[in-house]
């Protein structure tokens, strides 16, 4: 079973209200030195079989589709490499 992400961002045109409260807030956390922050969304797809250029495709449909608003959401759809246990 591999695993496939998609990351989706509002586009840097559109404003975004959450990321700029959390940017506000960190300084009175204590955080300093952060100048922007954007939120997003991610998703994590545990796709049956492998993951080859249909599958892929019918994944970019569904995140095209259902996932993300294109019309202010960009997003990228990426295979995830198996973690490697350390001994």
């Amino acid at each position: 079973m591999a695993r496939v992400v998609v990351d989706v961002m509002l586009k840097p045109e559109i404003l975004d209200p959450q990321g700029q409260a959390v940017q506000r807030a960190l300084p009175r956390l204590g955080f300093q030195g952060i100048s922007d922050v954007r939120q997003g969304k991610r998703f994590e797809l545990e796709v049956d079989g492998p993951v080859d250029d249909a599958a892929l495709a019918r994944i970019h449909e569904m995140a095209e589709t259902f996932l993300a608003n294109t019309v202010i959401e960009d997003f990228v759809v990426k295979v995830e490499e198996p973690a490697v246990e350390a001994k």
